[in-house]
């Protein structure tokens, strides 16, 4: 298959199929995935595997995650078209995307600032006018925007970050790998309440590791 081919509809019918048969039932979020190619998303030779459930390396060393798993934390992350969403980790932008047919407003960081200038590019070029991708050490959140109703950190952390909780509104969800090693890592759901917060865990994932700092390429 060649990306070139696009995401026809016999693709997009295997790709749905694909999802609902590893856990994304809910049906906003279905058709939000419906709704973004994930063709430009993904440059180079991998291209031609941008329609598999597969994780495919990208720029500066990041991956962009399998569309399973995108929609399963997205559906975890339970997005109303009210909600302004917070993304740590912009990576190919793709998660954002997706978040941006679901919220009201979509802020994404990513430490590598080559990676936010393509994204940047593929939402122009998409018409996603409802996203703002930033480079910065999103290990430290967006605290000029908050509270946000919902976060979702695509790179996995030791525990969920104190300054990423703070920010998070109550009410609000966040949605995040933790693990102490690439190896061992766990996909949990922070739900902040009035007595305080309340943890689901999902499944097991791997993710690159939450690095503070900028990237080398900035």
């Amino acid at each position: 298959m060649s990306q070139a081919a696009g995401f026809d509809a016999e693709r997009k019918m295997q790709f749905l199929y694909a999802l609902r048969s590893k856990g994304v039932t809910d049906a906003r979020v279905l058709s939000a995935m419906e709704g973004v190619d994930r063709g430009p998303f993904i440059r180079g030779l991998f291209s031609e595997r941008a329609y598999e459930d597969m994780p495919l390396p990208i720029a500066c060393g990041q991956t962009i995650s399998q569309p399973s798993v995108v929609g399963l934390m997205t559906q975890a992350l339970e997005v109303t078209p009210r909600d302004k969403v917070l993304e740590i980790g912009t990576g190919s932008g793709y998660q954002a995307a997706i978040l941006s047919k679901l919220a009201r407003r979509v802020y994404t960081i990513d430490r590598h600032r080559r990676l936010v200038r393509e994204a940047r590019a593929i939402f122009t070029a998409q018409d996603l006018t409802n996203i703002t991708a930033i480079t910065a050490d999103g290990s430290h959140g967006l605290a000029e925007q908050a509270p946000f109703d919902r976060i979702i950190i695509t790179a996995a952390a030791e525990d969920p970050p104190g300054p990423l909780l703070a920010q998070l509104k109550e009410g609000g969800i966040m949605v995040l790998p933790v693990g102490q090693s690439d190896a061992v890592q766990h996909l949990i759901r922070v739900r902040k309440t009035a007595d305080g917060l309340e943890y689901d865990e999902l499944r097991a994932v791997r993710f690159v590791p939450l690095l503070e700092g900028l990237g080398k390429d900035t």
